[in-house]
């Protein structure tokens, strides 16, 4: 049996392709080290790897509602608290949080020393151009 390669990764589903591409491919190099293996900012695929390992895809939302059968409902729920986050470990928060407003992210929650969520744990909280919600953490 072959070693399974890439099978797991999150895959988000982004109704802003560009915007999203965009935000992703300038910021993960530097808070990762994770590089483009595929994609275009015209969609409706990307991948970012590290060390040929998948760790972020993106993928156009409508191509996959087309493929699913759910291009009649609404892309997005009303208000409602989130359903998934992406996590990234990255070596200074701060400098991390600053990289990411300057290509688009909101901050959501400013970096804050976590030390009931465990020693020298310091997180800040964001959203990608398309909403979704961001955890930068370092220990």
């Amino acid at each position: 049996m072959e070693d399974p390669v890439d099978a797991l990764h999150p895959r988000l589903l982004v109704s802003r392709f560009a915007e999203c591409f965009a935000f992703y491919a300038a910021v993960l190099p530097e808070l990762i080290g994770a590089e483009l293996i595929k994609g275009t900012p015209a969609g409706p695929y990307a991948n970012w790897d590290v060390d040929e390992q998948a760790v972020l895809i993106l993928f156009d939302r409508a191509a996959m509602a087309e493929v699913v059968g759910t291009a009649a409902l609404p892309p997005h729920a009303g208000p409602a608290q989130d359903s998934v986050m992406f996590v990234c470990r990255v070596d200074n928060v701060d400098t991390g949080l600053e990289l990411c407003v300057r290509h688009g992210a909101t901050v959501v929650a400013a970096p804050t020393d976590r030390h009931a969520w465990g020693p020298n744990l310091r997180t800040a909280h964001l959203r990608d151009p398309d909403g979704t919600l961001i955890e930068l953490q370092s220990y």
